[in-house]
Formats: structure tokens, C-alpha cells, sequence
């Protein structure tokens, strides 16, 4: 029970017990409604009935004392309750204990199909269950251990919990056996990887050691040092590699997945590098090609623009062989496109890429080729124990010698002008400057408008007689956008404004200032990704957040992290809390992290909990062929069929 005098703005369903008064009905003909009000000794609430009115009229009486449960709103500064549940009090022994709340509509509620309608439902159900009806699925070790109530109580007291312990053991209860199955599912997944035959890595040889020796354009840090051993221990097993490599921006991923390619080629096989988008996969060409240039390897760029001879070429040479490496989008993974003897596929950004899309890449040899998954998107830990606990983690922790961390700073509009001195400040040093504005696609005419205006005002404060300024963003031709973003890359504009775009990809050692514009618009992992187009050279980088002069209290977080912190784990693990597993990376559509109660951030401990229990039970009976584990088998078929889990990641 709530007293009336205790609604706030948080309240949102509530069960009240008071007085009817007032019954009136206002307005006329379809838009007339009845109204009356609810008091007790704290204060009161209007109750309101737009459909049935003559039937509430009949059956509810004024003066008399009355449960009242329903939806709390507010109009006009008043709280009211639309359409309530009411339930005659008739004295105070009849005030229920704790009941539930089940999801209903309006339309639902306005037919009559009450919150206790559906109570009744499904109590008169339990009534004609009995214990053994529901069977249990965990092994009685496993309830023992941890102290789990049985899966009959737990259901029967989700519903009708006689007390609120009760209502936490049953709640308890089913989210450990949730994730308990989610962590069953993954494990057997990693016990496949570890079954499945792939091609065998016994030299490290001419082409890793002249590469490390002679052409390392800068001496690798202990982390990647750690990750190459890693990823040559997996390659000489003779099972196939599945690995996830984070790093934050700028860690140097790319030069550990060069060495990693110029392995396979030590033993005979083809590489590829796979990107999400025609620039990154540019960027991975061109940094590639430089990289290698000296040791005179050929490396090719495939993508949906490459057509004619030149397509036909690089076909050719990838079918024959004589092509050792490959960068392009998911161009490769046509079936058109042949490897002689594919045996290292590298996928860069992987959260882009499509399960489906991934598993064509496994058909290109007879043998699947080893498979090194790149994000510069830090997965916290918790994320990565449910979503990628089949793949095994490299982590480069370090940044590359020579590097300073970016100075972050929160900049409302109204020192604009401070701002724009400062960079002018750092141009004239010799270095280069970005403004990225929002892209947001509903908006996208606003936001198309606004970066517009931006770049005006941009002119006004960079003389166009000193400064040189260019512009990228999505609605330019591809041709035009590929020649201001190279007047950049090349040192010959100054300042770039720009939309996201720019997000993945860019790499100006040179540029040292990072302007957000309306900051307070973007996600956390968004400025951090932006964050890192700075700090690639020696000098010291700013990243400046501009927001409105008035911002939301979740906008003002989310900045007062980037400040904070440059650790993209650290930001990630914030970013997780502040929006939830689903809207981070798109897994409410993915269908693989679809819990009805658990929660991978409130419930980590379960989380750890249950990835022991499933590692050992997995260790013990890695087909669940034992009697007490006939249960689990079940379960996770019906589970497999239910989602979306794949071999690959």
C-alpha cells in the first residue's frame, strides 16, 4: 500500500486504500468522462474513467472505502489515475498482502481484463498444478551448492511470493538459471572451437623475422608482444584460432594483425583483412602497403568500387596464389572471390559485420582459416563473458612509447570564442584540427542544416586568406569526400569539419584538437572512438566537448566520464551501466542476450557464479549425458532452436 501523500515523480503503478468522493461526469457526448476523487489522511488523487462510465456509475458507490490500483500520471500539476483497478474495502483485515503486477494495455483495462483478472488466471492455474508438474532441470548438486529454491516454488512465488524473501529467492532463483543456460550455451560453443581441425602454423619464418627485425616503424610494446604469443600458440595447435582482440584506439592492433598475416604467408597460406566500410578498408590498405613496401610483399584493396580489368586482376591472382594478401569490405566474402589457400581472415570492427557474414569467410578453404577478431571498442567484462565467452580475449592495454594522454575538457557554448582561439593557438604550432557535428538519421535535414551553419561560423573564425578548411559528410559524392579527406590526411587543410564519418578509420598523426560539437547528442563509446582520431603523434592532443548552455542530468554523466577518464574499459563499463547491454551493442535485435530477468550489469556476481558452475559441470560431462543433466540438455535445445548463437562469435 501506498499512501497518497507519498506519490512522486518516480511513482509509476501503486495500490492505494481510501475514500471515493465526487463522482461527476465532465464534458459531453464522445468526450465526456467520469471523474471522481480518492482521498486518505495524506492526500488525494483523481480517479478517471473515459470508457464504461455508465457502468462504473452503477457498480462503484460514493462515500464507500475502496482498494485502488493503477497507473499514476500527472496533468496540470495533478496526479491521477486513468481507468484504476478498484476492490470494495470492507474493513481494514481485508488489505492484501503483496500481489502482482502483470503486464496489461489500456485498451485491456478498458474491457474489463484487470491487473487481477489475470491474477486470478493464474492462481486458479496453480491450483491445478501439483510440484511434480513442473519438472526440475538443475542437478540437485548444483540447488544444493548454491542454495537455490526449487523450480516449482520459484515459479509459484514469482507470482504469489508469501513473503518478500520469498519473492527474492524465486527471483534469485530464475535469473541464476538463466544465465546459468546462457553460460552452458557458450561454453559448449568454445568446446566445439577447441574440437574443430584447422591449419597447422609451425614456421615463424622469413617474412615475420625480416618484418620484426628490419621494418618495425616502432619497438612493440609488452602487451603486443603478449597478444602475437598468444595468437602463435593458437596457430600451431592444428585447431582453428578464434580470437577477439581489443584494443583502444590507437593501441596498435593493426601492426600485431600485419605480423599475424606475414605469418601465414611463413607457411604457405593467403591472408585478408576485412572492414566494415570502403574507408577503413582504405586506410587498412594503405597503411598496410606502406608498412610492407620496403619487403616488396603485394598487397591489393577489394571493394565494391573496384570493378573491370582491375577486378578481374585481383581475382585472378588471389585464385592462383600469387596474391598473398588482401584488404577490401564485405566485397570479399562473394562468392565470386576465391582463395588458393586462404588461412589467416582478420575482421576488423566485428560488432558491424553479421554472424552470416562472418561464416562465409569459414568456406573459403577446405579447412576454415584462422579467424582474429579486432574491436577498438572496449567490451567490459561482463558483456564479453555472455557475448563472446566462445571466443578466446587478447587484450593490448598499452599504449604505443612516445604517446600523451589526451587532455579532455567540457566547454559550454558560451566561451565558444575562447575555444576557437585556442585552436587557432595550436594551428599556428603547424598542427591540424577536427569539428565533428552530429549525424543523427531522423534528423538528419536538421543536422545537415546545422553542419552547414557550423562551417560558416567555422570561416568567421579561421580567415579563409590563412587557414584552409575542408568538409566531409555523408551526403557529398564519394569523389568529393575522398579528395577533402586526403587534402587532410596530406597536411594541406587545416581544419576538417565533419560529420561521424570520421569515426573509424582516420589516422593524421598530425591533428591534436578534437572539437565536439553538441557534445551532450552523443554516446559515450562514440566521443571515445571520436576522442581517438587525436594523440596519434608525439605532441600533446585536446579533446574539447561542446555542449549547450543547459544540458540533462544524464548528458552531464555521461561528459563528466569522458573527462574523467581515457580508459576505454573504464568507459565502457560506465556506458553499460548508464544504457543497458541492449541499446550498446544492438543485442536486443540479436536475440542473444534476450533475459526476462537478469541483468549482466545488477547481476554480475550471478554471472561469475554461474560461468563457474557451467565450466564445471561442462568439464565433468561435456555432452550432458549424465542422468541429472538430462534436464540442461533439454533446456538448451529448446534454447538453440529459440536463438541466434553462432559458431563463429
Amino acid at each position: 500500500m501506498t499512501k497518497i501523500g507519498d506519490i512522486n515523480a518516480q511513482t509509476e503503478y501503486a495500490q492505494f486504500a481510501g475514500k471515493v468522493i465526487n463522482m461527476a461526469v465532465e464534458g459531453e457526448g464522445f468526450k465526456s468522462r467520469l471523474v471522481a476523487t480518492l482521498f486518505d489522511e495524506t492526500g488525494r488523487v483523481e480517479l478517471i474513467w473515459f470508457q464504461g462510465v455508465n457502468w462504473v456509475k452503477k457498480n462503484i458507490k460514493e462515500g464507500e472505502r475502496y482498494i485502488v490500483f493503477g497507473k499514476v500520471a500527472q496533468f496540470n500539476g495533478y496526479y491521477n489515475i486513468s481507468h484504476p483497478e478498484l476492490e470494495p474495502l470492507n474493513n481494514e483485515s481485508n488489505i492484501p498482502g503483496l500481489q502482482p503486477v502483470y503486464s496489461t494495455t489500456e485498451k485491456l483495462r478498458i474491457k474489463g481484463i484487470t491487473n487481477r483478472s489475470f491474477a486470478k488466471l493464474t492462481q486458479s492455474l496453480f491450483e491445478k498444478i501439483k510440484p511434480h508438474d513442473i519438472p526440475e532441470i538443475l542437478p540437485q548438486s548444483i540447488i544444493s551448492q548454491y542454495n537455490l529454491c526449487n523450480r516449482y516454488h520459484a515459479l509459484l512465488w514469482l507470482h504469489f511470493p508469501e513473503s518478500e524473501h520469498h519473492e527474492q529467492m524465486a527471483r534469485h532463483r530464475m535469473k541464476w538459471e538463466e544465465l546459468f543456460i546462457s553460460q552452458l550455451m557458450i561454453g559448449r560453443l568454445r568446446l566445439q572451437h577447441t574440437l574443430q581441425h584447422g591449419w597447422r602454423f609451425e614456421t615463424v619464418g622469413e617474412y615475420f623475422n625480416e618484418f620484426y627485425n628490419n621494418h618495425l616503424p616502432f619497438q612493440l610494446t609488452n602487451a603486443q608482444k603478449r597478444v602475437l604469443r598468444e595468437i602463435r600458440m593458437d596457430t600451431g595447435t592444428g585447431k582453428q584460432m578464434n580470437r577477439l582482440l581489443q584494443g583502444d584506439v590507437g593501441s596498435g592492433k593493426t601492426i600485431v594483425a600485419v605480423m599475424c598475416m606475414l605469418l601465414a604467408m611463413d607457411n604457405g597460406f593467403q591472408a585478408c583483412i576485412m572492414a566494415p566500410t570502403e574507408i577503413l578498408a582504405q586506410q587498412h590498405f594503405m597503411g598496410i602497403s606502406s608498412l610492407l613496401e620496403e619487403m616488396g610483399i603485394p598487397i591489393k584493396l577489394l571493394t565494391g568500387s573496384v570493378k573491370g580489368k582491375e577486378r578481374k586482376a585481383i581475382l585472378a591472382a588471389l585464385a592462383d596464389g600469387s596474391l598473398p594478401l588482401v584488404a577490401g569490405t564485405h566485397a570479399l566474402i562473394e562468392d565470386t572471390v576465391q582463395f588458393k589457400n586462404l588461412g589467416l581472415a582478420v575482421i576488423d570492427e566485428q560488432h558491424r559485420f553479421g554472424v552470416g557474414q562472418r561464416a562465409r569467410l569459414w568456406k573459403k578453404n577446405e579447412l576454415p582459416p584462422h579467424v582474429l577478431v579486432m574491436t577498438a571498442t572496449p567490451i567490459p567484462r561482463t558483456l564479453a563473458m555472455t557475448m563472446y565467452g566462445d571466443l578466446e580475449v587478447s587484450v593490448i592495454d598499452e599504449l604505443p612509447p612516445g604517446r600523451q594522454e589526451i587532455k579532455t575538457v567540457h566547454r559550454r557554448d558560451i566561451t565558444r570564442a575562447k575555444v576557437m582561439e585556442f585552436m587557432r593557438a595550436e594551428i599556428d604550432k603547424g598542427r591540424q584540427a577536427y569539428i565533428v557535428y552530429p549525424l543523427i538519421e531522423e534528423s538528419e535535414k536538421l543536422d545537415y542544416e546545422s553542419l552547414m551553419e557550423g562551417y560558416e561560423q567555422v570561416k568567421v573564425f579561421f580567415n579563409e586568406n590563412r587557414y584552409r578548411i575542408a568538409m566531409v559528410h555523408g551526403r557529398q559524392e564519394a569523389g568529393e569526400r575522398k579528395r577533402n579527406m586526403e587534402r587532410f590526411v596530406k597536411g594541406e587543410a587545416n581544419v576538417l569539419v565533419a560529420t561521424t564519418v570520421i569515426e573509424v578509420g582516420v589516422n593524421v598523426p598530425n591533428a591534436s584538437v578534437m572539437l565536439i560539437e553538441s557534445a551532450e547528442r552523443f554516446g559515450l563509446s562514440q566521443m571515445h572512438q571520436l576522442r581517438g582520431r587525436v594523440g596519434r603523434g608525439a605532441e600533446q592532443s585536446y579533446c574539447i566537448l561542446m555542449t549547450g548552455n543547459k544540458i540533462s542530468d544524464d548528458s552531464y554523466k555521461r561528459i563528466q566520464i569522458m573527462v574523467s577518464t581515457t580508459d576505454g574499459f573504464k568507459i565502457a563499463e560506465e556506458d553499460l551501466a548508464l544504457r543497458g547491454p541492449g541499446d550498446m551493442y544492438g543485442t536486443k535485435q540479436s536475440g542473444a542476450m534476450k533475459f526476462k530477468l537478469a541483468d549482466i550489469v545488477q547481476d554480475q556476481a550471478v554471472l561469475e557464479e554461474t560461468r563457474r558452475a557451467a565450466q564445471f559441470v561442462l568439464t565433468n560431462d561435456p555432452k550432458l549425458e549424465q542422468p541429472q543433466h538430462h534436464g540442461l540438455r533439454f533446456m538448451l535445445r529448446t534454447q538453440a532452436q529459440q536463438s541466434h548463437w553462432s559458431k563463429i562469435s
